[in-house]
């Protein structure tokens, strides 16, 4: 499966573009701020239905336009075609987002995550590693709900739950017979959303060490924990011994909606710290970098091989060339499949791309204008 053409209108910096990619190696240069990041943001918002960046969709429209509007044509595995039409609006209270395929609208978003698979690396990473559980909690969303579609509609079915008892908690009187049915439905959910991430951090961890030593060619050991209090209470217990406290705070203060994971990193014999306060910025680099190749692998094996669009931005950061290069000869290895580079170092680039060899298209975004360079 790749994308074989993208049509872009007025999305963030980029007014139009019309583009046809390799089905293996594209390679984006250009200045900071030239739009290299916006290209991959639209192609990931493709297959996500919304930005990688988290914004509100209105921030996706090119500034002073209503609309904006993306394209996508995929050949898949079988050899069909597939185009993925999205549009947003800047003031998303007069349209809402439309995601097509095939020219015939979804009914609800959700069905279209996972048909296009993706995983990006970015410097956002970053905040994975040195940021609030929120993100990483997001990281493991994100992952299972493209290739667990029950895990989204549980997910969903949870989150609109938490906030109905949420908003219960917060008046005076609170209505304890209208809380229990919350209970009920949170307790439903919880065990389902518990159970997946458990597998996937599992599967994670057993891929990220592998990653990780390839990318870096260090010996450091490093590890990936769960964190979730369903490890020693179901959730129906953890709501039971909170009761007073969610009363008196106004929201529900333990559940599977506080989970976290944990990176840790050995050095010498001192056993695990966490990754943010011993590793440096070159190994937390690899460490993100590793993390979502383990992610890469557990989608593919779970799509039945294949191989989910790689996005590739700005990896050379922080990053020394010897690792650069264990990590593309890597990714241009056969058990990957398309793949976008962006990089501000167009001779980096192009000195890195003809060591690896193989299949390739170039881009130079200049002021949010793409064109491919022959």
């Amino acid at each position: 499966m790749f994308l074989s053409r993208i049509i872009i209108t007025d999305f963030k910096n980029i007014a139009l573009a019309d583009l046809e990619f390799s089905d293996r190696l594209n390679c984006i240069s250009g200045s900071n701020g030239s739009g290299k990041t916006n290209l991959l943001d639209a192609v990931y918002s493709l297959s996500m239905a919304k930005s990688f960046f988290n914004f509100q969709d209105s921030f996706s429209v090119r500034h002073g336009k209503e609309t904006c509007a993306l394209a996508g044509y995929y050949t898949m595995d079988d050899g069909s075609s597939n185009r993925i039409g999205m549009s947003m609006a800047s003031d998303e209270s007069k349209a809402g987002k439309v995601v097509k395929r095939n020219d015939k609208p979804y009914k609800r978003l959700a069905d279209h995550i996972g048909l296009i698979p993706i995983v990006m690396v970015s410097p956002q990473d970053s905040s994975l590693i040195n940021l609030s559980a929120e993100e990483r909690r997001r990281f493991m969303n994100a992952l299972l709900s493209q290739i667990d579609r029950e895990y989204l509609d549980r997910l969903q079915r949870y989150n609109k739950t938490l906030g109905q008892r949420n908003r219960i908690l917060k008046d005076f009187n609170v209505q304890n017979e209208l809380l229990e049915v919350f209970n009920a439905q949170l307790c439903e959910n919880a065990s389902y959303l518990f159970q997946a991430r458990e597998k996937l951090s599992q599967m994670l961890s057993e891929s990220v060490q592998h990653y990780y030593t390839e990318v870096s060619g260090g010996a450091e050991k490093v590890r990936l924990s769960y964190i979730s209090e369903m490890h020693k209470y179901n959730m129906e217990e953890i709501l039971a011994k909170n009761l007073e406290r969610d009363k008196i705070m106004g929201f529900t203060t333990g559940g599977i909606h506080r989970d976290d994971l944990a990176f840790d990193m050995a050095l010498g014999e001192g056993g695990f710290h966490p990754l943010k306060r011993t590793a440096s910025q070159g190994q937390q680099k690899c460490f993100q970098i590793a993390l979502k190749l383990a992610q890469f692998d557990i989608m593919k094996s779970r799509s039945d091989g294949r191989a989910p669009l790689l996005l590739l931005d700005d990896v050379f950061d922080k990053l020394d060339m010897r690792r650069v290069e264990n990590l593309l000869q890597m990714v241009s290895g056969s058990g990957f499949g398309q793949i976008f580079i962006t990089d501000s170092n167009k001779v980096r680039m192009d000195a890195l791309m003809e060591k690896v060899g193989g299949k390739c298209r170039n881009f130079e975004v200049s002021e949010g204008i793409i064109a491919e360079i022959k």
